[in-house]
């Protein structure tokens, strides 16, 4: 199987192949198709035979696939050739899907009748230069994908087409290749507004963990990450002289207010048992040594694990604010912009899904993993489906370093693909039996 250029300016045949290979760091795609070694299948013979029988001939087109998309990272709500490629490889195999009015994001269903279980991918990358070395790095200067988007939409590819050769499934499988996750408040709402989930009982979907070896899926009930929303605090003085401080409104004495006293005021307000913490990732106010500034902007990222919590969060910032900067007579106007909710698996879905992974992986495939403070928008699909989120072991284990993700450095072992490809299908089957 060779792999369709995903420039949109070439057509490629049904078949997926492409009518002018584009030229790549190395040789990823060609007339002849994928020429790489392929890696080790850890879950090797573990059935179904189907299963068992396309990994063992695609296993290469899987890493081809993560690697082209690798070398050609798209930003969120720009990934059109992403898209492109997505489209071609499920009709090259007879599968009908259909792409979002914006042009990014795809939907597609697999097999007959009214149950319906959804795995979801993300597509984007991140606005950073790749510093890897690798020969398939990111050929797009400010994006590349540190994030392991590229991972997820190869092994769910990889999932669509072994499930599309299966004799038989209990029932449908909808695959979602969702946009724009890094951005808030997420693609996953412009999934739900499409429709994505209508008919749907359960939606999965993973993501890769650097802390966590190769060959383990980390789940957990519950919490596993956490809501994130964004406060932007602007403040207004009429400004003057610091030596006369008494005549004016001290903008920046009321920023150190409420940097220092915001955090600590909410730490009371709220239930401490939620994981609910205020950083500040920016603040600005001022030039000159002697002047007090007219205005300042204070930014930063609010988060919580408590469902409940996230919603009260805005009201409570608002009145904490308004009542810390009062005594300073400095004027202020507050943005405070919802992110995302915490992604919350259901005892149910979660011991399904750990089924699938013992079904792929064996008992020995299983691992906890601890709830994050990191955003997630699959926590709003969340919100009208039940379903699990897990995280994928991309760690080669020692002495090799971790890799964080988000890190212009962060790299990933590719025997992850044939697990997630594993994992996915086996969580389809568990939940649709």
């Amino acid at each position: 199987m060779t792999v369709l250029d995903s420039r949109p300016d070439v057509p490629g045949d049904s078949e997926g192949r492409m009518a002018n290979p584009i030229e790549a760091p190395t040789a990823l795609i060609t007339e002849a198709g994928v020429s790489m070694a392929p890696v080790e299948d850890l879950g090797a013979g573990r059935g179904p035979f189907w299963l068992d029988d396309w990994l063992r001939a695609n296993v290469t087109d899987v890493l081809a696939w993560r690697r082209h998309i690798h070398a050609h990272p798209e930003l969120s709500r720009h990934e059109f050739a992403t898209t492109e490629l997505v489209v071609s490889l499920l009709r090259a195999v007879g599968l009908k899907p259909w792409v979002l009015p914006g042009g990014t994001g795809v939907v597609c269903d697999i097999g007959q009748g009214e149950r319906c279980v959804a795995l979801r991918a993300d597509m984007d990358a991140l606005p950073l230069t790749e510093d890897t070395g690798l020969p398939y790095a990111s050929t797009t200067e400010g994006a590349a994908h540190m994030c392991g988007h590229d991972a997820h939409t190869a092994i769910l590819l990889g999932a669509a087409r072994a499930l599309a050769g299966a004799p038989e499934l209990p029932g449908r499988v909808r695959l979602i290749f969702q946009a724009a996750e890094e951005v808030m408040p997420g693609g996953a709402l412009d999934m739900i507004a499409a429709g994505a989930l209508e008919g749907v009982e359960r939606i999965y979907g993973l993501h890769c963990d650097p802390r966590l070896e190769v060959g383990k899926i980390g789940t957990r009930v519950g919490a596993l990450t956490s809501a994130a929303d964004l406060i932007e605090l602007r403040l207004t003085s009429p400004g003057g002289h610091t030596s006369r401080p008494h005549l004016t409104a001290d903008l920046v004495y009321a920023l150190g207010t409420v940097i220092t006293s915001l955090p600590s005021v909410l730490s009371r307000r709220v239930d401490p048992r939620s994981g609910t913490v205020l950083v500040w990732g920016a603040v600005h106010a001022g030039q000159a040594a002697n002047a007090v500034p007219q205005d300042g902007v204070l930014r930063g990222t609010l988060r919580t694990a408590d469902h409940e919590v996230w919603t009260a969060l805005e009201p409570l910032v608002a009145s904490s604010v308004e009542s810390l900067l009062a005594p300073t007579g400095v004027g202020f106007s507050l943005d405070y912009r919802r992110g995302v909710p915490p992604v919350v698996s259901d005892p149910e879905s979660t011991a399904l899904l750990r089924a699938g992974v013992e079904a792929a992986l064996g008992e020995q495939g299983l691992a906890g993993t601890e709830q994050s403070s990191g955003g997630e928008d699959f926590g709003w699909y969340l919100e009208h489906v039940q379903g699990a989120f897990a995280r994928l072991g991309v760690w080669a284990g020692p002495p090799a370093p971790q890799a964080d993700i988000h890190r212009p450095t962060f790299t990933l072992d590719e025997r992850a693909l044939m697990v997630g490809v594993r994992t996915l299908v086996h969580t389809a089957l568990a939940a649709l039996a």
